[in-house]
Formats: structure tokens, C-alpha cells, sequence
């Protein structure tokens, strides 16, 4: 185990930001000098759960986040401070387990148990916008189509080669970095790891994304759909199962797409559960506005619309584009990095264990054709749609955890009846003079 005192001492380190992630993603912090990280370190850092998107009162006790010693990670931007993922507890308790890194800690261990390794890579899509976030940073990204734009990415080379850099330095092995397909819209793609590992560095990369855009007078968000006609931020996820002997429990040369029988089991259960899969994948009301939605103005959403899967064709909502590992395209920037590694874990361990039919394989083009498909569910329609299709799948609920699900199911509730509550410009433009 890392100890963070020592760690400072190497390093330089002078404050810790101890950083835990609440239900709706929001991503909180202390800031705590070095001198104080020995004590934090064995008891966590004092937090009010309330004042944070948990399902917690005013007269709970304190909740404590304590850090995780193997997640530190010196900031490449500000040496002198460091980061530390936290797992969260309740003072004279135990762990909080609504808190959504015990929830994915529990089903690594479940993993675990049964001697697997769930390790994915994601790619999480970002607009780079002027400070008040009304508009893209850059007036000449104009193109019908601009995915992969040469002059497009080069003219934000300070913003995408400094966060590149960053992760190089932190070892993250990263391979590719484009300009995608709406204007002002970015990805940036590091090599794959443990659940556990990929969550932390997703986490801190969307922080250091936005802190690099800040420091260059930009403003990134991963919000789904910020602008409407162009094509939303996407966060697809890349998985995996490995064995203790470190094989590829996914990969057998001998079967359809070189897909084996765990692997077929492991997407069942994506595919059993994707309705209510989509309350935690796509959680907020924008990402409705992502998935089922017009043709953009560069021709396609790149979005799915369906509970279906294929081979290497991306207009599914799975693809299995090489052997021993398949894509789950329905994840949305808004996702939680915690809840998206642990909801991936529950659905596919529910299908190992059942082994699970993931169904017919379609290999049309969903877009163009997708109305000949019958037997397919549509993706809920809204947030209120994909909450009730989570309740009622209680066994994606049990393997969530019945306490993170009830919590869960009750705030995302609150968002929605807050959404339903406020009046609306479109209202006031089609309804004033009815």
C-alpha cells in the first residue's frame, strides 16, 4: 500500500485534493496539506453527505472518504498537488453503500470470486465551447462533415496535445486523439485496464479535460447533447473478461466472430438488461436528446435506438468489432465512470450465471433500415422511461445493490419531477396565445 506521506515527501507534494464521486457523477474534493494526509489517510476526510447528490439528511452523521492509496496521482498541470480517488463511509459506520465506487468495488469483488477480470476502455467525447458554454470555441470548425478534420484538431493542437501529454506522463498508454464528428467535438482514447483502474482514470480525465480547457479560456463538457443538430458525446465502452492465468475469456477462434460461449453469456446479459441499463448509462434528461434522435447535420447520430448487436458495424447499439472483446455504444458522456464499469459488471455477470442468449445478430444498417427489425425493444424514450425500466428489473437492481438502487431510482425521481416542474421557452413560443 501506498503510503501518501511518503508519497508527498517524494513528490513535493504540498496539498491532497481527497475527490469521491456522488450518485449524479458530480465530482467533490477536500483539499488537505500534506501535513494532514498520515491522519486522513487512516480515518478519511469529514464530508455532509446531504450537501452532495446522496441520498443522505442533515442529521446523518458525517460521511468519510477515505482515500485509496493505489489511485493517487500527482497533477501534471499543478505538482505540488496531488488526487486521490475515495471510498466513502459513514462515521461509526460502514461503508455508504449507495456511494457509487463501493457499489463497483462490491462487483469487482464478485468478479473476482469467480476467479474473472472485467477490464474495458472507453472513449468519452467532448465539446470544447467558449466560457459561457453557448457556443463551440472555434468559428472556423464549420464543416458539414467534420470528423477526423486535420485543420480542425491542429487548430486546438495546445488543448489536446497538453492533455495527451499528461497521460503519457501518467503512464496511461495513450494511442489516438481526434476531432469527431460535430464540430467543436473531440476524443481522446487511452489503453484499456481492470474496471476498478479504468473508472479512476475516467474520472480524473474528465477533470483534468476541463481543467486544461480552463486553463486555455475554453470550456469542455461531456454533456450529451449540448448543441442540438450536432452529434452527441458518446462514451463507448470496450470489454473484456480475462481469467486469473491471464487468458482472454472472450476470445475462442472457433466461433461466430471469435466470440466464445462466455463472452455470447457475458452480452446476454447486456442485452436482458438494456432497458434498465440506459437509467444508468444515459442519466440525465439531455441524454435522451442523444439517443433517438433526428439525423445530425453531418448525416448520422452515431447514437443506437435499439436492443440490438452485429459484428463491426457501429450503427448498433453492440458491435463486435475483433476478436475477444465487444462495444457497447449506448454509454453517454453524462455517465457516471463508477456506476458505468459497475452496471456493466452486474448485467454481464447476470448473464454468465443464466447464460444468456444475446439474440439474433443483425448486420443491416440500423439507420437506414432499422424498421424492418421486429422483436427488438427501442431504448426508452426519456429519463422518467428508463427510471421505471430499471425498477422493474429487479434482478439488474439486486446485483446494483438494493440500497445504491433505492437511492438511486428516488433522486433520479426528484430530477425528473424537478425537470416536469420548470417552465419551458419552447412552452411559452408554441402555448402563450393557445
Amino acid at each position: 500500500m501506498t503510503d501518501l506521506a511518503a508519497f508527498a515527501r517524494d513528490k513535493g507534494i504540498k496539498y491532497f485534493m481527497i475527490s469521491y464521486t456522488d450518485l449524479f457523477g458530480a465530482q467533490r474534493a477536500k483539499l488537505v496539506p500534506a501535513q494532514a494526509i498520515a491522519d486522513m489517510q487512516e480515518n478519511g476526510a469529514g464530508f455532509a453527505g446531504f450537501a452532495t447528490w446522496l441520498d443522505l439528511t442533515p442529521a446523518h452523521p458525517d460521511m468519510l472518504a477515505v482515500p485509496d492509496p493505489t489511485s493517487v496521482i500527482q497533477l501534471p498541470w499543478k505538482r505540488d498537488v496531488a488526487w486521490v480517488a475515495s471510498n466513502c463511509v459513514m462515521a461509526g459506520g460502514g461503508p455508504l453503500d449507495q456511494a457509487p465506487r463501493n457499489v463497483l468495488n462490491r462487483l469487482v469483488a464478485e468478479a473476482a470470486e469467480l476467479g474473472l477480470d472485467v477490464k474495458t476502455g472507453v472513449e468519452p467525447e467532448f465539446f470544447l465551447l467558449t466560457p459561457e458554454g453557448t457556443q463551440i470555441s472555434d468559428p472556423a470548425d464549420t464543416a458539414v462533415k467534420p470528423c477526423y478534420d486535420q485543420q480542425a484538431v491542429m487548430r486546438r493542437y495546445d488543448v489536446i496535445a497538453e492533455i495527451c501529454d499528461y497521460m503519457l506522463e501518467l503512464g496511461w498508454e495513450p494511442y489516438q486523439n481526434d476531432h469527431e464528428d460535430a464540430n467543436g467535438q473531440f476524443e481522446m482514447n487511452w489503453k484499456y485496464d481492470s474496471a476498478l483502474a479504468t473508472a479512476d482514470k475516467h474520472s480524473f480525465f474528465k477533470f483534468m479535460t476541463r481543467s486544461v480547457a480552463e486553463k486555455h479560456g475554453l470550456r469542455a463538457t461531456f454533456m450529451p447533447k449540448p448543441i442540438m443538430g450536432l452529434t452527441g458525446n458518446g462514451c463507448h465502452a470496450h470489454i473484456s473478461v480475462w481469467t486469473r492465468d491471464g487468458k482472454n475469456a472472450f476470445s475462442d477462434p472457433s466461433k461466430e466472430l471469435s466470440l466464445s460461449d462466455e463472452g455470447r453469456n457475458f452480452l446476454g446479459g447486456i442485452m436482458k438488461h438494456a432497458s434498465a441499463l440506459a437509467a444508468i448509462t444515459n442519466p440525465t434528461v439531455n441524454s435522451y436528446k442523444r439517443i433517438n434522435a433526428p439525423r445530425t447535420t453531418s448525416g448520422a447520430t452515431w447514437a443506437p435506438n435499439s436492443v440490438t448487436w452485429t459484428g463491426n458495424n457501429r450503427t448498433h447499439m453492440v458491435r463486435v468489432p475483433g476478436p475477444g472483446r465487444f462495444e457497447l455504444r449506448l454509454p453517454d458522456g453524462a455517465v457516471n465512470p463508477y456506476l458505468l464499469q459497475a452496471v456493466i459488471i452486474a448485467a454481464g455477470l447476470s448473464g454468465l450465471k443464466c447464460k444468456a442468449d444475446p439474440g439474433k445478430r443483425w448486420d443491416i444498417d440500423m439507420y437506414a433500415e432499422g424498421h424492418t427489425v421486429t422483436g427488438a425493444p427501442k431504448l426508452p424514450l426519456n429519463l422518467l422511461d428508463a427510471i421505471r425500466a430499471y425498477d422493474e428489473d429487479p434482478g439488474l437492481k439486486s446485483a446494483m445493490g438494493d440500497a445504491f438502487s433505492a437511492a438511486y431510482i428516488k433522486m433520479k425521481t426528484q430530477e425528473w419531477n424537478a425537470y416536469t416542474a420548470h417552465l419551458t421557452q419552447w412552452e411559452r413560443d408554441t402555448t402563450l396565445d393557445i
